[in-house]
């Protein structure tokens, strides 16, 4: 017997996306709502919940719901989309984003491994996006040693990072400049989304008499949320910057070789290309 795969010619292959299944697309509603839930319960409960009685158990309790959804969810894809050769291209990008990170660990937000996740999730899509900027999250704090309860949501938040870019419009259409200027201002933009979902993550576990601008459980909504502005504006906003003008530079600097050796790896996996086996000739 014979192994034949179906491809196309060299020159009308295109680098197609991981794709997603009913039950991973199911999954990853399901771990998106419950992260939106453990990063905006401040602004869901009301003053007069209960919730805020519970602040110093809330981070284990997100952290352990967190890190057994995206669990299912890497799962969920895998089973639908991944296969050997997808997770070996998954293990060597989460390898390479994990070993950019600490390059600027603690300085001013340079942190290079954001425009990887960028042109990853743009070539390989939002399923794939996903899955790994929640690995690269892990792999990198266990290698830095950022192991802690913040973790399940760095993951998280860094998914969406990822699958973000996966979803941008003219996948298989839109190339050159072009792509690298919209995708370029993703990256400044979701930098400080990244920053700010990160935020919401520990300024509700301030003290509220230690500042005024700590979250205030018999604080109104409007009031809350103004304290959170204020908040990331004088601790998070120079970092976020810093983050976003790094993530612009190397995308645009770097994002057209990128972006060629992701196609050119995607293509040449040809993930989604036919196998068929044939009765060998006598």
């Amino acid at each position: 017997m014979s192994l034949r795969t179906t491809t196309r010619p060299p020159a009308q292959r295109q680098a197609r996306a991981v794709r997603l299944g009913p039950r991973s697309i199911a999954a990853l509603a399901l771990v998106s709502a419950v992260g939106v839930a453990g990063f905006g319960w401040p602004f869901l409960a009301p003053p007069t919940s209960r919730i805020g009685a519970h602040a110093q158990d809330a981070p284990w309790l997100f952290a352990g719901v967190l890190v057994l959804l995206v669990a299912v969810v890497a799962a969920a894809i895998s089973e639908s989309g991944l296969g050997p050769k997808a997770v070996a291209m998954l293990g060597v990008l989460a390898a390479t984003g994990a070993a950019l990170r600490p390059i600027g660990a603690g300085t001013a937000g340079i942190e290079p491994m954001f425009f990887l996740m960028v042109l990853s999730g743009r070539v390989l899509g939002p399923g794939f996006g996903f899955v790994l900027g929640s690995v690269t999250m892990f792999a990198s704090s266990l290698l830095t040693g950022g192991v802690g309860p913040w973790l399940p949501f760095q993951m998280l938040a860094m998914g969406w990072f990822a699958m973000g870019a996966g979803l941008l419009p003219g996948p298989d259409r839109l190339r050159g400049r072009a792509e690298l200027v919209m995708l370029a201002g993703y990256g400044f933009l979701a930098a400080f989304a990244y920053g700010t979902v990160m935020n919401m993550a520990g300024w509700p576990f301030m003290s509220a008499l230690a500042s005024n601008v700590a979250f205030d459980p018999q604080a109104p909504v409007a009031a809350n949320l103004a304290r959170f502005v204020a908040y990331c504006l004088a601790t998070s906003l120079g970092w976020d910057l810093g983050r976003a003008v790094v993530t612009v530079v190397l995308t645009l600097t770097l994002g057209p070789a990128v972006l060629r050796a992701l196609r050119r790896a995607t293509r040449r996996a040809a993930f989604e290309t036919p196998v068929t086996f044939d009765a060998a000739e006598k």
